[in-house]
């Protein structure tokens, strides 16, 4: 169990690798790093509001406060010291909540000081990763354009790869047909295949038809030749052959003869 764990975390690990990112991981970062800024500001300004709703209470104590000390001083001067006991009495309930509105404001504004600290640093971090994220993303982008142009250069890439087969075996299938061309052209020159259209011949043949085709440019040659000449040539070549010829069918006779 232990290995299969290990096997299938180091093969997600592999595939989570592979489908990752850089760019989309920072933009993330950098989102959550707005978000988190975000809520600081939102803190600040909820500080900020809850001192100023202090700040109302704190004023709205202090005029009942003097309200009740004038009321007081009117009483007394009136001869009821009654009544400005007791107008003296709420105003110490009142200055007592003054005391303690006063203690948290300023535990309130400490807050909000150190907030607002916190928002301004966590701001300058925030700006410093967005351009460090920026570099980075332009960096790997350009990275990934020069691997990419080396491996189209050198063949790698599997789109280079897959033109390089299909070349592979377009010369591959060209040798074998002209092969093949070749084969069927001397099988046919050497008779071993019959042609049925009748165009293919032999060696013999051929070379009976060049001998053929010679003879009868030859005799075409001197029938020119005679007619240039006036026919006289022509007829002495006629005449001269039936002569050649004429010896060769006597000489049986006169020799039969002498015998």
């Amino acid at each position: 169990m232990k290995r299969m764990g290990m096997l299938f975390r180091a093969k997600a690990n592999k595939a989570l690798d592979r489908a990752e990112d850089p760019r989309e991981t920072l933009d993330y970062s950098y989102q959550k790093q707005l978000e988190l800024l975000q809520k600081v500001r939102r803190g600040v300004a909820d500080v900020a509001t809850s001192r100023k709703r202090l700040e109302l209470q704190l004023n709205q104590l202090q005029g009942q406060s003097s309200k009740l000390e004038d009321q007081g001083r009117k009483a007394l001067a009136l001869g009821r010291e009654d009544l400005a006991r007791e107008a003296l009495s709420r105003r110490a309930a009142l200055q007592q909540q003054v005391t303690d509105l006063e203690t948290q404001h300023t535990t309130l504004q400490g807050e909000e000081e150190k907030l607002t600290l916190a928002a301004q640093r966590l701001q300058a971090k925030v700006d410093a990763f967005r351009t460090k994220k920026e570099t980075i993303k332009a960096t790997y982008t350009a990275a990934q354009a020069q691997t990419r142009i080396g491996e189209a250069f050198s063949g790698i890439s599997e789109e280079m790869g897959d033109v390089g087969l299909a070349i592979q075996r377009a010369e591959d299938k060209t040798q074998q047909l002209q092969a093949r061309a070749g084969a069927i052209d001397e099988l046919l020159a050497s008779g071993a295949l019959d042609d049925p259209t009748g165009t293919a011949k032999d060696d013999i043949a051929a070379e009976l038809d060049r001998l053929s085709g010679g003879t009868d440019v030859e005799l075409e040659l001197q029938r020119m030749k005679a007619e240039l000449s006036g026919g006289s040539s022509s007829q002495q070549a006629i005449e001269g052959g039936a002569q050649d010829a004429a010896p060769q069918s006597q000489q049986s006779p006169h020799k039969f003869d002498k015998q």
